[in-house]
């Protein structure tokens, strides 16, 4: 089987070169890059990916880190990156932390990454100091996603948290509730990052804006899965007086509420309306009411961000999106999404 080395030997250029002319790179002149496409279909010589890149000095490969690949934000941001990576001729090698601490430190405080990847992305990933000095110590590009520890020097793609929830929280206001619950993920989970925190901050700065005071009673922690929005429902059923709406932190947790509401003999909305963050897959079948984040695009937008100084080819700009300077953050905008969840509240 013909070998690139074979193909350099009868083009009189180094391998690299030869790997360079293939992939089309400007670095190599015309009559090269002719002599080098003659050899090769002199020899019926197919490129090897991975002997290309490594002729190059890279691997190929990005890094993705994500806290659970199985919640629907971090898969979806997942199959995004993986796509515009395999259009620009690069591969994703997933790391999913699990909550299992040695993995992250296997990933994040050792060697492991060293040589293996070009890049690393780390979605919603909370980072601890060690985290971060082993990252600055491979020396790689990187990019974040979504909240979480920022990391010096790196570009980030998020949403304005705060920004979401007040928003869920005015379109209860608007309807004319002011007994106004908020379910929110809880701070000592293993993998917590700051999202739960910032979407905790828009609702308490919304019902100020409005003239009313956070109600501790009315405020509960769980994780952010449909298990731990129906606890948490449940626990604010069992405080006494039900609220007449509840802002979930995600649209998942907004799920578990609704089935813990119905359980109780409890009608969404006419009893009580819940309203989420996301827009979940399954948001609009269960007709929930939302603030949609574009979770896509801020996969899509990272990995252009970070294939950028590799020199690798990409879909080209998101429309409206410019690429961030050093460690300044790229806000993706959301949006209201109104559905048969929330309405005003019951007359008594």
């Amino acid at each position: 089987m013909t070998k690139i080395d074979d193909v350099a030997r009868l083009a009189g250029v180094s391998t690299a070169t030869v790997s360079r002319a293939l992939r089309g790179l400007p670095t190599v002149s015309a009559a090269t890059r002719r002599r080098v496409l003659a050899a090769a279909e002199q020899l019926d010589y197919a490129v090897s990916p991975s002997a290309s890149r490594l002729a190059g000095g890279r691997t190929g490969t990005v890094a993705v880190v994500v806290p659970r690949i199985t919640r629907w934000f971090f898969s979806t941001v997942v199959e995004a990156v993986e796509e515009h990576l395999h259009h620009s001729g690069y591969d994703l090698l997933l790391y999913n932390l699990g909550g299992r601490e040695q993995i992250r430190q296997r990933v994040l405080r050792t060697a492991n990454l060293h040589k293996r990847v070009d890049a690393i992305m780390l979605v919603a990933t909370p980072l601890r100091p060690a985290d971060l000095t082993a990252l600055a110590a491979l020396d790689l590009p990187g990019v974040t996603i979504s909240s979480g520890s920022r990391v010096p020097n790196w570009p980030c793609v998020r949403i304005d948290d705060v920004a979401a929830s007040r928003v869920a929280t005015r379109h209860l206001l608007d309807l004319g509730h002011r007994r106004i619950a908020h379910i929110s993920g809880d701070p000592d989970d293993e993998l917590a990052y700051t999202t739960h925190l910032d979407r905790r901050r828009g609702y308490q700065a919304e019902l100020r804006s409005a003239g009313l005071r956070p109600d501790p009673s009315l405020d509960v922690e769980s994780s952010f899965t449909i298990d731990g929005g129906n606890r948490a429902a449940a626990e604010l059923l069992a405080r006494g007086e039900p609220p007449t709406a509840i802002v979930a932190a995600c649209d998942e947790m907004a799920m578990g509420a609704m089935t813990a509401l119905r359980d109780a003999g409890l009608r969404v909305p006419q009893d009580v309306s819940v309203v989420g963050i996301d827009d979940h897959d399954l948001a609009g079948v269960l007709g929930l009411s939302t603030v949609a984040q574009p979770a896509a695009e801020q996969g899509r937008l990272a990995a252009r961000i970070l294939l950028d100084p590799l020199g690798a080819r990409t879909l080209g700009p998101i429309v409206g999106q410019r690429t961030p300077e050093g460690d300044s953050p790229v806000i993706l905008p959301t949006r209201l999404v109104v559905r048969e969840s929330t309405a005003p509240p019951r007359a008594h």
